[in-house]
């Protein structure tokens, strides 16, 4: 919201904790006391929140977006969410002449304070044309994907990718930080080679200053995990890699954990070695 405020839109918001949106309403944004406000007031109406669950009552609630959005808008969710239930919101929307995009984004906290997110969108094509300018505010890797959901589904290959990915930068930095190893000057070496990747480069640093506070929670990326799980399950698809790092993540959640960064699996895995 503050890259599109930064640029000269004028924007109401609603959060569930207003405190968390003072920031906005100092900037200048007009605050709303819920979602079908926020509806009431904008054509153009983007939506984050932290389950799907919380996308369905922001849509679907008494004072959901559906109950008063005007025909001819454009809604668009960029939760991390079921492709299922963009298609859901996609077909409501359109019973009231409303365009529907799902649009999940990557690259975490930096990657939304820096404009410089990953978003692949789903849905009306449209209506992702007439918002693109707005997505050039919040990032730099803009996709559009296709039908509805597609957004969604590229995002649990994001994920799923990053699953196993995490675990193995994790094992190697407490392969090193085991053999004695500078770990900053481990990640400087393999970071700039063939392992070189996001993990790595971005919260292995992290990993190595002891500093698990959450980019991204555990508690949602566990969520992700879960959704791609069931998409996978539906399709007969079988990804061991996925329900193995699922499984290690389930096991910080059960040691209180979840609010950690998705680098506090490094604590996870010391604690099975006695470090």
């Amino acid at each position: 919201c503050a890259h599109l405020m930064k640029a000269g839109h004028k924007i109401s918001v609603y959060n569930r904790s207003k405190e968390k949106a003072n920031g906005l309403i100092d900037m200048g944004a007009i605050w709303c006391s819920n979602p079908k406000e926020v509806a009431e007031k904008s054509n153009i109406l983007f939506t984050i929140v932290g389950f799907p669950h919380d996308v369905e009552e922001v849509y679907f609630g008494e004072h959901g977006i559906l109950k008063s959005i005007k025909s001819g808008s454009i809604i668009i969710d960029m939760t991390t969410s079921e492709p299922s239930l963009a298609q859901k919101i996609y077909n409501e929307a359109r019973k009231l002449g409303v365009s529907s995009l799902d649009a999940p984004v990557s690259g975490g906290d930096v990657g939304a304070k820096n404009g410089t997110l990953a978003i692949m969108i789903g849905g009306d094509k449209e209506a992702y044309e007439t918002v693109l300018p707005f997505f050039n505010l919040m990032g730099q890797n803009i996709s559009f994907m296709g039908k509805e959901g597609a957004g969604q589904h590229t995002k649990m290959s994001n994920q799923i990718l990053i699953a196993s990915t995490m675990i193995g930068t994790i094992e190697s930095l407490l392969y090193a930080f085991k053999a004695g190893n500078d770990l900053e000057k481990v990640i400087q070496v393999i970071g700039k080679g063939a392992a070189g990747c996001w993990s790595i480069n971005n919260l292995g640093p992290r990993i190595a200053k002891g500093n698990f506070e959450p980019g991204f929670f555990i508690k949602h990326f566990v969520k992700d995990m879960g959704i791609a799980l069931k998409e996978a399950k539906l399709m007969n698809l079988s990804l061991p890699g996925l329900a193995l790092a699922y499984q290690f993540y389930m096991y910080a959640m059960a040691l209180g954990l979840e609010n950690l960064g998705s680098q506090g699996l490094f604590k996870v895995l010391a604690k099975m070695n006695g470090i």
